[in-house]
């Protein structure tokens, strides 16, 4: 068994040492800046981003499988149409998903058959932070961020028109899919236009499972009841002036997919949004700035048994964001904000768990930044009111959250970072009032409305160098919970008749996770054709400091790497990633055994007219290996029932004109 330490030395020198050899000074790659609100190329938090090519080739049904092998993050894996990102450990309510900044409201976080209420072929850009974001977007975020960029909105002018239209085809599950976009627009005002659409039948798997057809079951290498389609579009405009634009755009999304856990159980979910965002720059006085978001959601989905409606659950809400950018204070400058969110929820049917709730939440924030001889300081602080309201109860809460991080410019080519998070959550309506049989755990979950807020403390540290086409990046990090609201087995059953279920209760634990990510590139051919050598590596280890024992669904120890090969017009990879067995799993857990997957794609770049057409065909899991996911809860409540897609052909094509 490999310790923490020994992981975490083995993962930090298998990229370290394929990049120190090639340190030179230059300049390192700006980043991304969801974790910045002042638009800062440097920034102390970790980020991430996916957009063009790699995200193209990356793409999955699911957000969390998308997401899935990025250092840092996982995913939830409950079947191809529903898995939720997991980051640094912590998946559901603890990780905010935005989109373009904004609340995506569904109700994805409850439960892990819920599926998010956007698909991934409709983004242009995905930004990950890893680590605490609560500072900027809420106690809800004490775990990541991660921010769905589709460009509804035009934010700048637009001279002429210009699009998109992407098409795939996939052999694993039967998947047709496409999306088109279409922007244009002037200096005056500006408009966007896009659809898209999937359609794929049960997933291929390297394996017999058994399946219901009827009175009977049968064995299948399929993941039965896995199919569904989704579709999705939006239209969205805004005026430009001088200083600054006015928009608005109205998305509609809708899937209908079954749940790998129950062969007749599927769900149809509808969801609608409109979104405002403005900009006011080049302000004279105290403020040079101000932006504002808006939107409202109505979301509902209906779970259906055989065909008669069970469970509906149903969210409508709204939110209001604003951030004004405050004139320098001597070096000093940053941003003030106001955010506003009320939400209703409600499950009705036979197996609705929670009563109807209503949350409330009003924050106020301040971010700062301080240039240095060396770098630059930041810090902040959040403070919030959040009520949250049942049939029967009512309870509120003033969560409050600190940050401060530095970036350290060692050289031209080395950067150090660090930062230091403390923040507090307010409980989720579920985990106070929750108290009925939940299908999708195969559990009676019992809420515990005398909770209070959960708190946690957070430090994050790393070292990153680049110096051309070569790079290197690692980052450890802590975070200790001294209230962590946790699911947790009581050892008596509830129910009704035959309908007998594990009972489990939230209760507030100490807990701990700590772990270790690393990521790099190193250019091993140079010239008309270039080869890359591309290494990843993360480990997660948590602890139930209470109980004394693991936290269930962490990531155990992966490492990846991929050949990248260009010439001219092609381009092809091939790469591995492997996961170590998951030994460190709780009482009652059983542990799960490690896999490699090799992966392999080929792109074609080509013009017609004035489009620019990229070809691309790419193999999942080439092997045909049978794997089952150590975070996934499926893995635990229906042993080897639901294990990972087997071998899938992925060709299509994207033009941009």
């Amino acid at each position: 068994k490999m310790s923490f330490r020994r992981g975490a030395c083995a993962a930090a020198c298998l990229l370290l040492a394929g990049a120190g050899a090639f340190a030179q000074e230059r300049a390192l790659a700006p980043v991304t800046v969801t974790a910045n609100p002042l638009g800062s190329t440097q920034g102390a938090a970790p980020v991430s981003s996916l957009s063009g090519n790699e995200l193209l080739l990356r793409r999955q049904g699911t957000l969390g499988e998308t997401l899935n092998g990025m250092p840092g993050v996982s995913s939830t894996w409950f079947g191809p149409a529903a898995s939720r990102p997991i980051v640094r450990g912590l998946d559901g309510d603890r990780i905010r998903i935005l989109e373009n900044g904004g609340a995506l409201r569904d109700v994805s976080g409850l439960s892990f058959d819920h599926a998010v209420s956007l698909d991934p072929i409709a983004v242009d850009r995905i930004e990950v932070l890893r680590g605490p974001g609560a500072l900027l977007y809420g106690g809800n975020a004490v775990g990541g961020v991660v921010n769905l960029i589709d460009g509804r909105i035009p934010t700048a002018p637009l001279q002429g028109v210009t699009g998109r239209a992407d098409v795939g085809l996939a052999s694993g599950n039967s998947e047709r899919g496409g999306a088109v976009l279409v922007e244009g627009g002037t200096d005056k005002f500006g408009l966007h236009l896009d659809a898209s659409g999937r359609r794929f039948g049960d997933t291929r798997v390297p394996a017999g499972l058994p399946c219901t057809q009827g009175e009977s079951t049968v064995l299948a290498r399929r993941l039965c009841n896995s199919d569904g389609h989704t579709g999705g579009g939006a239209v969205g405009g805004s005026l430009f002036f001088d200083r600054g634009y006015l928009g608005a755009s109205v998305s509609d999304f809708g899937t209908e997919y079954g749940s790998v856990a129950e062969d007749e159980v599927r769900l149809d979910q509808r969801s609608r949004r409109v979104a405002l965002q403005g900009e006011l720059r080049g302000l004279r006085g105290p403020l040079q700035s101000v932006k504002a978001q808006a939107s409202h959601t109505d979301y509902r989905h209906t779970e259906f048994d055989a065909g008669v409606p069970g469970t509906v659950f149903r969210t409508t809400g709204s939110d209001l964001r604003l951030e004004a950018r405050h004139a320098r204070i001597g070096p000093l400058e940053g941003v003030i904000g106001f955010q506003w969110d009320d939400a209703d929820l409600s499950a009705e049917g036979e197996e609705a768990f929670l009563p109807s709730s209503n949350t409330r939440q009003q924050a106020l924030f301040v971010y700062e930044e301080l240039p240095t001889g060396w770098g630059k300081l930041s810090f902040g602080a959040r403070t919030e009111r959040v009520d949250v309201e049942s049939e029967a109860a009512r309870r509120r809460f003033r969560p409050a959250s600190a940050s401060v991080g530095a970036v350290w410019n060692l050289t031209r080519t080395w950067q150090l970072t660090g930062n230091l998070n403390r923040t507090q959550r307010a409980p989720k309506d579920y985990e106070l009032f929750a108290d009925g049989p939940h299908v999708a755990t195969g559990a009676f979950e019992v809420g515990n409305p005398s909770l209070g807020l959960e708190r946690s403390t957070s430090v994050d540290a790393g070292l990153q160098w680049s110096d051309g086409p070569n790079r290197a990046k690692v980052g450890v990090f802590q975070n200790r919970f001294s209230d962590y609201i946790a699911l947790l087995s009581t050892g008596l059953t509830r129910g009704d008749g035959d309908e007998l279920l594990p009972e489990f209760a939230y209760r507030a634990v100490a807990a701990r996770l700590r772990g270790l990510e690393a990521e790099g590139s190193v250019r091993l051919l140079a010239g008309a054709q270039t080869l890359d050598l591309e290494l990843r590596g993360d480990l997660v280890r948590a602890d139930n400091l209470t109980l004394g024992q693991p936290l269930p669904r962490i990531a155990p120890v992966r490492v990846g790497s991929t050949l990248a090969w260009a010439s001219g017009a092609w381009g092809a990879r091939l790469g591995l990633d492997h996961w170590m067995r998951q030994s460190r799993v709780p009482e009652g857990d059983s542990p799960v055994g490690g896999y490699t997957l090799w992966n392999t794609a080929v792109t074609y770049k080509a013009s017609a007219g004035q489009a620019e057409l990229l070809w691309y065909a790419k193999v999942e899991n080439l092997g045909d290996r049978v794997a089952f996911s150590p975070t996934s809860i499926l893995t635990q409540s229906a042993p080897g029932r639901v294990p990972l897609p087997g071998r899938s052909l992925r060709v299509g094509l994207r033009a941009d004109f």
